[in-house]
């Protein structure tokens, strides 16, 4: 069973919150002495939630009354972190629930220090129309620190005054590698412009493979003067995840042999030896100096301003929450290989693909999301399977022509959310009911039925319309995806 699940951006949607870090100029030595009794706050706090599930309100003030006489600090910092450390315990158990922590307790090393409304104000400056310093309240009374101005900031103060933002009334303060930063958090306001094209991506691992189509060059007019209009422009962005992944593995298993040879009672066997030798500060400071993740957002953040530069109904697949553990396979069909294995491990699928959807807010687009089936082997012109003859983006179509599989999937996306697309996925699913009742295996599937989150049949059958769905509003409906094969035009008889 499959869905075309719609996200839409703009008109009356919630704002968009934007946080814009700014660094500290001489940061006060008050500021260092909170930090510590701070995390200490968090921790034991996020340990109670994950322990019990929820802080009730007499351990609240419990607690509140005993860090009060434990800690100097602000009343208000000492609610802030119980606060934050409240969340953080929850968080700690939703990702248990997921099954991505194995920990038996949160454990927290760094904090943002967060100050409220009354704990903070900013001074400008004479000639400036934005905050140059900072008054906080910090132990001993309130403590003036200078910062550091820089062009994005500058954008989103300005949207402020022009009132398309809000400043929020939560300062946060962290400390990174030695500086303290200032981190404002603004509340834009999504744009209100309509779509002028409808765009699909299919992410893989060295290439995001993009379809652009003009909404307003398929007006009848223009489609009838100059038919090549109505044709979608195909192209592909080159990412080299997979390629960025394989050489940074390289040069970690270089430095990891190097430090082998250094430690040789590292451990009593191959694989503890590796396991100790990876454990050490200089190996640890060796790869967080390689920048891998700084790389990886950085051609994010590319392909996201690509995507988003026009307002626009972007379409791409329901990838699911672990899009890589379904990719490599299960137990009985898993990828042996096991550097292919890491190259998809390291491909920011689920990364890439939420950045789009925030950045779709701010944009006023619609991210429509559609089912994964058959994407990549139907040819988007005759619907029909692919055969594959050994390579793998060349395929070959029955009536005789070669098709890309990565064009094929774009193709098939644009395809699946016309009304014509929808009606041909609700048939096909009307199929497989049949073939489900006549072979007595119930109308649920095996693996629905272990889903937690399965939603009754009949809601999973309803048709979506574009042109019907309001703003604001996200919407399930049937997706489509290509039936059995057929001749596009009917034969005469």
């Amino acid at each position: 069973m499959w869905f075309v699940k719609v996200f839409m951006g703009g008109g009356d949607m919630e704002k968009v919150r934007r946080a814009i870090a700014v660094e500290v100029e001489s940061p006060p030595s008050e500021l260092y002495a909170v930090e510590e009794p701070y995390r200490r706050i968090v921790e034991e706090v996020a340990a109670y939630v994950a322990e019990r599930g929820t802080l009730e309100k007499e351990k609240y003030n419990e607690l509140y009354r005993r860090f009060r006489k434990q800690y100097p600090l602000p009343a208000q910092l000492i609610q802030q972190a119980i606060n934050q450390g409240v969340e953080i315990g929850k968080s700690f158990l939703a990702l248990k629930r997921d099954g991505r922590i194995h920990k038996p307790r949160p454990e927290v090393r760094r904090v943002a220090i967060r100050f409220a409304k009354d704990s903070w104000s900013y001074k400008k400056a004479i000639s400036s129309a934005a905050p140059v310093r900072l008054a906080l309240s910090l132990p001993g009374g309130r403590r003036e620190v200078w910062i550091k101005p820089h062009r994005r900031f500058w954008l989103y103060w300005w949207k402020t005054l022009r009132r398309e933002a809000e400043l929020a009334s939560t300062l946060i303060l962290k400390r990174r590698r030695g500086k303290w930063y200032a981190i404002f958090v603004f509340d834009v306001m999504p744009k209100r412009e309509p779509s002028a094209e409808v765009a699909a991506f299919d992410v893989n691992e060295n290439t995001v493979a993009v379809a652009r189509l003009s909404l307003l060059a398929t007006v009848d007019r223009i489609a009838s003067w100059n038919r090549q209009y109505i044709n979608p422009v195909l192209y592909s962005i080159r990412t080299d995840f997979g390629r960025l992944a394989k050489r940074y593995e390289a040069v970690r298993d270089k430095k990891l042999e190097e430090l082998k040879q250094r430690y040789p009672f590292a451990g009593r066997d191959e694989e503890e030896r590796r396991q100790n030798v990876t454990d050490t500060r200089e190996f640890r400071r060796f790869v967080r100096r390689l920048r891998e993740r700084r790389r990886k957002e950085g051609r994010v953040r590319q392909i996201v301003r690509e995507m988003t530069r026009n307002p626009a109904v972007i379409i791409t697949e329901e990838l699911g929450k672990n899009p890589q553990e379904e990719m490599i396979g299960l137990e009985e069909k898993r990828v042996k290989k096991r550097e292919l294995r890491h190259r998809v491990k390291q491909t920011p699928f689920r990364k890439l693909i939420g950045t789009v959807e925030d950045k779709a807010r701010e944009a006023g687009s619609v991210v429509v999301y559609v089912s994964p089936y058959r994407n990549s082997k139907v040819c988007p012109i005759h619907f029909t399977l692919l055969r594959d003859n050994g390579g793998w983006h060349a395929l070959y179509c029955p009536h005789g022509h070669v098709m890309d599989r990565d064009v094929a999937a774009v193709l098939n996306m644009l395809w699946k959310v016309t009304p014509a697309g929808t009606a041909k996925g609700i048939w096909w699913d009307l199929k497989d009911v049949k073939r489900r009742l006549e072979k007595g295996r119930g109308l649920v599937p095996k693996e629905a039925k272990e889903e937690k989150s399965a939603r009754p049949m009949a809601r999973r059958a309803r048709r979506l319309d574009l042109a019907q769905v309001t703003e604001g509003q996200r919407q399930m409906a049937r997706g489509a995806g290509p039936g059995r094969p057929h001749d596009p035009c009917p034969r005469r008889r």
